[in-house]
């Protein structure tokens, strides 16, 4: 089952970008803490410690660190998607308000895994999410003005046309599913946008194209937090503030182009012509503390002593990481942070803030045709799952009726008939019991 969608130009006279959400993201953290509790009586492992900050609306946010610092689990929490065996502890509130207690639809979610259906094209996809989840008053018209528009922003007009690509079907590039995978989650505008990673397996020209993105959407009022590893310098300068990482540790919160004075006047000043991203993650890395070990084996007092790396070796990560912490927390940068924090609550004393939509707007009849026509489009094109399966079927069929062909009509035939019959049920009954088992 083919379905006609019309990829031409939008008529003249649409407008191309649909205006903005009027409502605005103001998140706050404080004092958050997450520990994932222990199995079998063991203690429980703190992943994050009394962590705060914020992000307004018209900013983007980095949560950068090493691996197991804990962004991912920042960001989890932030989006209410942590694992059922953590306790946490402290305040998330959103204009205001207890996150828990807002609509669902306020925030939209980009995971690192790109999931999404290999059998439609760019447009297909992107068309289907807007009947799914746009409102059910907005015309054809103005429907495919916003989907074009998205399509547009994200740079995938060029590829509208092609299949994501699976297995059998050969698709999207990597950067190009990244960004898909983002334009689904921007055709609404939501108030608040957080990713996880999405620069993860780009090269530095897609990975500056994504968060060029990123900034403008924030421009236009949304809220973006995104976690982010080893942004190249041009990326990295894309973002407005940040916030550092390691061991559940706060490094640093901040405006990004602050990050440079905290670390010179912590004794770890960022050398000349190095990109402050990668210095930031190995002063607080301790991965390489392994390094080390290896480097004494090369006869490291051989090596130019002023490489910021051999000398950040030479002492342990987990003291420097103690060491930053506890000169963060006594800085003015976070007192400037908490100053803010009170700034922004004191716009909501006794207002009410966000309080979001219902998340899917098509009615249930929408939603059962569009899903439909979706699996069945997905079905037809999917050699793996229609094809196959019909092909394999065909096959059973033949090899079952050959087993009974010019049995004859005797007596005897009869009895052929039934014992293959009844051996077969054998074969199920057996099948079933050690299935049960």
């Amino acid at each position: 089952m083919e379905v006609s969608l019309d990829v031409s130009s939008p008529p003249d006279g649409v407008c191309e970008r649909a205006p903005p959400s009027s409502l605005r993201a103001h998140v706050v953290w404080t004092d958050l803490c997450v520990n994932v509790q222990g199995k079998g009586g063991k203690p429980s492992r703190s992943i994050l410690v009394g962590a705060t900050g914020y992000v307004e609306p018209g900013s983007i946010l980095a949560i950068m660190g090493p691996s197991g610092s804990g962004k991912s689990t920042l960001l989890d929490a932030l989006a209410g998607r942590l694992a059922p065996n953590t306790v946490q502890t402290g305040d998330i509130l959103l204009n205001g308000q207890s996150k828990t207690s807002l609509s669902y639809g306020v925030a939209a979610y980009v995971t690192q895994e790109d999931v999404l259906i290999g059998t439609l094209t760019v447009f297909e996809s992107i068309m289907y999410s807007a009947s799914l989840r746009l409102p059910g008053n907005i015309t054809k018209t103005e429907k495919r003005a916003i989907v074009d528009r998205t399509i547009r922003e994200m740079g995938l007009w060029d590829s509208q046309n092609s299949y994501v690509g699976n297995f059998f079907l050969r698709g999207l590039s990597g950067g190009e599913k990244r960004r898909l995978s983002i334009a689904l989650q921007i055709l609404t505008r939501p108030p608040l946008l957080l990713l996880d990673e999405p620069t993860s397996g780009l090269d530095s020209a897609a990975a500056y194209f994504v968060v060029s993105t990123l900034k403008n959407l924030a421009k236009e009022g949304c809220t973006v937090v995104s976690s982010i590893h080893q942004p190249s310098s041009e990326v990295f300068a894309l973002f407005d503030n940040l916030t550092l990482l390691s061991n559940g540790h706060t490094i640093y919160f901040g405006e990004t182009a602050n990050a440079s004075e905290f670390f010179a006047a912590s004794n770890h000043p960022c050398p000349p012509l190095r990109n402050p991203s990668d210095h930031y993650l190995q002063i607080i890395n301790a991965d390489f503390d392994q390094v080390k070990h290896a480097l004494k084996n090369l006869r490291v007092d051989d090596v130019e002593s002023t490489d910021p790396l051999l000398l950040k070796t030479r002492k342990n990560t987990e003291e420097v990481v103690k060491t930053l912490s506890a000169a963060y927390q006594k800085s003015d940068y976070s007192i400037a942070t908490r100053s803010k924090i009170t700034h922004i609550l004191s716009q909501f004393n006794g207002k009410a803030g966000l309080i979001g939509g219902s998340g899917s707007h098509a009615n249930f009849i929408q939603q059962c045709v569009t899903l439909t026509q979706r699996s069945f489009v997905n079905m037809t094109r999917d050699p793996g799952y229609y094809w196959l399966r019909v092909a394999m079927y065909t096959m059973v069929g033949l090899c079952l009726g050959t087993i009974f062909w010019k049995v004859g009509f005797k007596y005897s035939s009869i009895l052929v008939i039934e014992n293959t019959f009844l051996h077969y049920l054998r074969i199920l009954q057996l099948k079933l019991n050690g299935a049960d088992h």
